[in-house]
């Protein structure tokens, strides 16, 4: 059985009461987490005391067991202590080593520029493409600071309400301010010089826009002229429809307007999604007006028919208006051809990916327009020719239909526009090659590329990264020889975490710049990406 127990130190041993010689270890050597190691030494004096009685029964069964074989070689018992650090408990808070700005710094903790001078600047890999580098501060010697100017917490506090205070005020100033000067540049006129703004109705989608307003203008107000004359309820449908086309690319250039304002904090990706927003609203707005009251003035002519009066001049403004209804969808054509040709996509792609959707709003209203006046002249002359007024009514109701189908085309491409849908599987492919083809990449999961509207994507992934080529990419960087002779000089454990420490956050750093790097080049090779989010697995 287990008798004998013998005890070194911390460390127990329990031994059976065989003939098994024991050795115990001369020396045991304990690490601490600061790197120090203690001696316990060979054995203390209740170590020795123990040590004889157990000599002195081994020496009392060895005589009663004389003449048996002699014992086994003596197999000394080892003991291997592991070394650790030990583990630092951070809380569930802990904002000691977090970098923050300088602006940050100033606005959050009330100090000013001087103030800062006194701490330590650190420089720090910037997160913005125009520089390399900014600097940055401990958060704690900042939170130091404040205290050092302010005195107390409470008085920090204080002075953050009053600046709280003090930013509403400004900003109810700020919006009393705008509203005078808006009131004073329509008293004097506006002397500024022309915006950027106003200069996009000058080309492109902005200058089709325009030319429909004015050329739809017009032609609403000799077709409302030609229906009062005549009473003819396809030409009621017409002047509706160019009132409505009129309206709607109003609409399409507040639009326009609205997408080129520059991202606010509200407002991180800018407002170039108003455009899809605005045809989504010029397709209802069809669907209402146009498609509504054209089947209705239809339907009560079937109801309540009643002839109709010379059509000679409804005739005449039929002319007028497919000619320059037709100018306007050549203008929305070429304008819609010569982007396509720039994105490397078909007529028929471009118009249904609703890449441009205030020059589709324009192109789709006046095909329809076109199509509508076709349908309104020829019910109209089959009713001069019969006499029948029924013809006229159909006509209406034909083009209220056509105005129907526009709106919802309309609808749906906007609404998917706005959804946020994915890229073309192959341009997607793209992507993801030129991900993986990389060094420092091992794999790819979860890839999102959602198609944010007019040509900007927004890429997403999750990247397992290869730690031994990024740490080969910063040891290319380094002098190896310096390298090997701080390895050399590692002696201590806090030598050997500040060894670690130190490489260890220059290979975090290396594997952000490479993050970086990846960043560039899918922008780079890939024009319509504005936004990339790799996250690190």
């Amino acid at each position: 059985g287990w008798q004998v127990s013998t005890k070194s130190g911390s460390l127990s041993y329990i031994l059976p009461c065989s003939r098994l010689p024991v050795q115990l270890m001369s020396q045991v050597r304990v690490y601490t987490s600061n790197g120090q190691k203690k001696d316990l030494g060979s054995e203390d004096t209740n170590g020795s005391a123990r040590g004889e009685t157990l000599h002195k029964v081994e020496t009392g069964q060895d005589t009663a067991n004389a003449g048996q074989k002699q014992s086994s070689p003596k197999q000394p018992i080892q003991v291997k202590v592991k070394a650790v650090l030990k583990k630092r408990e951070y809380g569930p808070k802990y904002t000691q080593n977090n970098f923050i700005t300088g602006v940050r710094a100033i606005n959050e903790f009330c100090l000013k520029s001087s103030d800062l001078d006194q701490l330590r600047k650190i420089k720090r890999r910037s997160p913005h493409d125009d520089t390399e580098t900014f600097t940055v501060y401990l958060r704690s010697d900042v939170e130091a600071k404040s205290l050092e100017v302010w005195g107390s917490p409470e008085a920090l506090a204080r002075e953050r309400k009053r600046r709280k205070e003090a930013e509403i005020k400004y900003r109810e100033n700020l919006f009393r301010n705008q509203r005078l000067l808006w009131e004073y540049k329509e008293f004097f006129g506006n002397t500024k010089p022309r915006s950027s703004t106003a200069a996009m109705f000058f080309k492109g989608p902005g200058k089709v826009v325009m030319v429909a307003i004015c050329i739809n203008g017009l032609n609403f107000f000799f077709k409302l002229l030609a229906w009062v004359y005549t009473g003819s309820a396809s030409m009621f449908s017409e002047a509706i429809h160019s009132l409505a086309d009129t309206c709607n690319q109003a609409l399409l250039a507040l639009g326009i307007s609205q997408s080129a304002r520059t991202p606010d904090p509200s407002h991180p990706y800018g407002f170039t999604n108003m455009r899809y927003i605005a045809s989504l609203i010029s397709g209802v707005g069809i669907f209402m007006m146009g498609a509504g009251l054209s089947w209705y003035h239809g339907i009560m002519g079937l109801l309540h028919p009643h002839p109709v009066e010379s059509l000679l001049w409804a005739y005449c403004i039929l002319a007028g208006s497919l000619v320059s209804e037709g100018a306007t969808l050549l203008v929305a054509i070429n304008e819609i051809r010569r982007s396509a040709r720039a994105k490397g996509l078909s007529f028929y792609q471009y118009v249904v990916q609703s890449r441009d959707p205030s020059t589709n709003v324009v192109l789709l209203e006046d095909a329809a327009a076109v199509l509508s006046v076709a349908v309104a002249a020829t019910c109209m002359g089959l009713t001069s020719l019969t006499g029948n007024p029924y013809y006229d009514s159909v006509g209406s109701l034909g083009v209220g239909t056509l105005l129907g189908t526009v709106s919802a085309f309309l609808i749906y491409t906007n609404t998917e526009a706005l959804l946020g849908r994915s890229i073309e599987p192959e341009q997607l492919q793209r992507l993801t090659e030129l991900l993986e083809s990389d060094p420092v990449v091992r794999a790819i999961h979860d890839v999102k590329a959602t198609d944010m509207g007019m040509s900007k994507v927004r890429f997403k992934a999750e990247v397992d990264f290869d730690g031994r080529v990024v740490t080969r990419s910063y040891l290319e960087k380094q002098d190896i020889e310096q390298l090997l002779q701080e390895i050399q000089q590692v002696k201590t454990l806090e030598e050997l975490e500040a060894f670690m420490l130190k490489h260890g956050e220059n290979i975090i750093d290396m594997l952000g710049a490479e993050v970086d790097r990846l960043e560039k080049d899918l922008k780079q090779r890939n024009p319509d990406v504005r936004h990339v989010d790799l996250e690190i697995l």
